[in-house]
């Protein structure tokens, strides 16, 4: 499979060369050449295929030939070692929950593949590669836990200091090894545009290789196409209409969900759950898009205000407005009106979600209210214990700590200050 720069002024490349680069020269997103529906025999099928099966199908065209058959199993193997269960609330409303990985975030499962392709790619090479992230909150610990040990590969994470939560601060600053985390004074923003400036800076690109683990490296973003395949495995005998609702910052995950919708997953709509970060649902009322700087809320991995993916959904639809009008909603909230959620999800389901997880189900309570056949499925993408402090004052009752947070949390932060591009660069060039 070849990739295109989404800024047209680059040439054409490979998987392999995609994901080392993570951007194109010309500083756009690599889209792939073209997205093949698998034929319909294979979802009439889906329910005599395993997990790994059913990935292994999804993503073969867009990795090969770069990665042989029987490697790229394997690492579909050990990327997919957990579960991903739906739990139905209601006739109407189930939701997918995607933190039963290693860092109890949905983006276990990108930065499980991307590094483990990475790792391949790298295994002869004598050049060590520095993967650079900007994090909003889960992609951290994800990143960190994904590529933790990982021979040649040096790993960099930006963060916005005091605007992610202390259990996510702890899954990427105590691990020490080839992981390194600079604490940004400034948003996400700031550390996602000192990120892309990085890129382009040959100052520091003609010294080391770069790459990205953020949803802008293809490794990253297309395996999440995987888990709207394995919720329609598990709810498509019970209803037609199926309808997924996405808490939604960067647009990596919905954007997935697209392309598994476009290998052909039946799928009827999707919706983009925003929280005040609401440039999508703005642009969707009134065809401008306005990129905004973006708000601090207790969704915080949703605090984004120029998402980099939507140029890619963008892409899907081949910049159609009504065609994406058509198969978009998108719904933006408070704070206030999350915590209602929370607190109802918890009163009525006697289920316990996550601040990103609420908004994700109030977009489907929206969607629903014109849309009253359809199954809708709101993304839990982080256990709730990574947002313990709202979660537990929002329901006043006392969540249990699961294992893999209780191991991280009595060790030692250990995070650089920095404040702009400069002390970036100085870090990486060790000046």
């Amino acid at each position: 499979m070849k990739y295109y720069s989404l800024n047209r002024k680059a040439p054409d490349t490979t998987f392999e060369n995609a994901v080392i680069k993570g951007l194109a020269p010309d500083s756009g997103l690599y889209f792939p050449e073209e997205i093949k529906p698998l034929p319909k025999s294979f979802f009439e099928d889906i329910d005599n295929k395993s997990y790994p099966e059913i990935a292994f199908e999804a993503i073969k065209q867009f990795v090969s030939p770069e990665i042989p058959e029987d490697i790229l199993k394997t690492i579909i193997e050990e990327t997919l070692s957990f579960d991903f269960p739906v739990v139905k609330l209601d006739e109407n409303i189930s939701t997918l929950e995607l933190f039963h990985g290693p860092t109890m975030a949905f983006k276990d499962v990108g930065a499980r593949f991307m590094a483990r392709c990475l790792g391949y790619f790298n295994q002869n090479n004598t050049n060590e590669v520095t993967v650079l992230v900007a994090t909003s909150g889960d992609t951290g610990g994800a990143v960190a836990n994904g590529f933790l040990g990982v021979k040649g590969v040096n790993v960099v994470i930006l963060y916005p200091s005091g605007k992610v939560s202390d259990i996510q601060e702890k899954q990427f600053t105590t691990l020490g090894q080839n992981i390194t985390a600079l604490e940004v004074d400034g948003v996400f923003d700031d550390c996602q545009d000192m990120v892309k400036k990085a890129f382009l800076d040959e100052s520091i690109t003609s010294k080391m290789q770069l790459t990205s683990a953020n949803s802008i490296n293809v490794a990253r973003w297309l395996p999440q196409l995987f888990y709207f395949m394995f919720a329609y495995k598990q709810l498509h005998k019970q209803h037609d209409e199926i309808v997924f609702s996405i808490p939604s910052g960067n647009f990596g995950n919905i954007c997935a969900g697209m392309v598994a919708q476009q290998i052909g997953l039946p799928i009827k709509h999707f919706i983009a759950s925003n929280n005040a970060n609401n440039v999508v649902t703005e642009y969707l009322k009134t065809e401008h898009y306005n990129p905004k700087p973006s708000v601090a809320t207790i969704s915080n991995a949703m605090d984004v205000g120029n998402p980099s993916n939507f140029i890619r959904i963008q892409e899907i639809y081949k910049n159609d407005f009504k065609r994406l009008q058509a198969n978009l909603s998108s719904f933006s909230y408070t704070d206030e009106q999350t915590k209602e959620a929370l607190l109802e999800i918890y009163k009525t389901y006697n289920y316990v979600a996550d601040p990103h997880g609420a908004v994700g189900y109030l977009g489907c309570k929206d969607y629903l209210k014109t849309n009253p056949n359809a199954h809708c499925v709101f993304l839990e993408t982080a256990h709730p214990t990574k947002f313990l402090d709202v979660v537990e004052d929002v329901i006043e009752t006392k969540v249990e700590l699961p294992s893999q947070i209780e191991a991280v949390m009595g060790k030692k932060k250990v995070a650089l200050q920095i404040s702009d591009h400069e002390g970036l660069k100085g870090f990486l060039l060790g000046n």
